[in-house]
């Protein structure tokens, strides 16, 4: 079913009023642009965890995270288990700052929640001119490689640099998160690719096989089970925070976790940076088709063209979750 964009608004608003949120109108804003950049997976579909964990006290709907440590361009916050997502816009906010006098903004973040997209805060600071680069770890989801059981968080990364539409890398480290293994279970779809492993350890396509076992597949095998480890290394060194295995111990409903947000301000910079990014974008655009009618990829261009789909039809929502969120 479609929606329009200020009816999911105002319905995250309200639920997030009724639970005694103060910056209700921004946490739902949040949401609701995920869901209109086609994320469905952390918006309207994540929606409903993020207020059973408010719920259940695992979120403090009105606590704000505070600074620790200041050190220069590099500084330690504490979030204080807040909503994980205006605790990040709140530290990405604070990289770019710090970007403006240094050239570099770094903020380490600990004991906070689920940022939800991350890929929102890549774009913050794409928006306000400035190369942003942010990760975090998150409760074990994920076999090392070479292991069974899972060790590893999904630990999503986020790569953006301004531009229009800006360029957004926002991949978590297994092929498949486990939110877009459910949205291909809801639409009863197989997935592109094998995405991880079934009860007999044999490599499928089924999201449902995937999510019963936990096994799924780290994005580039052995390099996607290295780079998660080393993520979740730097982000609990540089906050001080939880690893995925401090988190899978204390918080298995996955709060407290340790995040690293990065600004590069560019405006800093002479204006050759953006004739250089051109020039490798037409230059990937010149591809051969791999295919007839496909062409290659700039991360980033999709959503843009996905959001201003969904300001012209509406919103594609899953009609069993927004029957379940409006029950909320």
């Amino acid at each position: 079913m479609r929606i329009t964009y200020q009816e999911l608004l105002e319905t995250f608003e309200a639920i997030l009023v009724r639970r005694g949120m103060a910056q209700a109108r921004a946490c739902a804003a949040l949401f609701a642009d995920t869901t209109r950049d086609g994320v469905a997976t952390h918006g309207v579909n994540r929606f409903p965890v993020f207020v059973g964990q408010i719920d259940q006290g695992d979120i403090r709907v009105n606590a704000r995270p505070v600074l620790v440590q200041a050190m220069g361009a590099f500084e330690r916050w504490d979030g204080q288990f807040g909503p994980g997502n205006l605790n990040a816009v709140i530290c990405m906010d604070r990289a770019i700052e710090l970007a403006r006098g240094s050239g570099v903004g770094v903020v380490a973040l600990r004991d906070t929640n689920h940022w939800m997209r991350g890929g929102t805060y890549g774009l913050r600071a794409a928006a306000a001119n400035c190369i942003g680069i942010c990760w975090t770890n998150a409760v074990a989801a994920m076999p090392a490689w070479g292991g069974q059981d899972a060790r590893l968080g999904n630990n999503p990364l986020i790569l953006a640099l301004p531009g229009d539409p800006p360029v957004l890398v926002d991949m978590a480290m297994s092929q498949f998160s486990y939110g877009k293994l459910q949205e291909y279970r809801l639409r009863g779809q197989r997935l592109p690719v094998a995405g991880g492993y079934d009860r007999d350890g044999a490599l499928t396509d089924d999201p449902a096989a995937v999510e019963a076992t936990r096994r799924v597949l780290p994005a580039g095998y052995w390099k996607g089970s290295a780079l998660s480890m080393a993520l979740d290394m730097i982000a609990a060194a540089l906050s001080g925070g939880n690893s995925v295995a401090d988190l899978s111990a204390r918080f298995p409903r996955e709060t407290g976790v340790s995040q690293v947000f990065i600004a590069f301000a560019m405006d800093r910079l002479d204006r050759g940076w953006e004739a250089t990014v051109a020039r490798i974008k037409a230059d990937v655009r010149a591809s051969a088709p791999a295919q007839a009618g496909s062409a290659a990829r700039i991360p980033g261009e999709r959503a843009a063209l996905r959001r201003a789909d969904n300001d012209r039809d509406g919103i594609e929502v899953d009609q069993r979750i927004w029957a379940f969120v409006r029950q909320l």
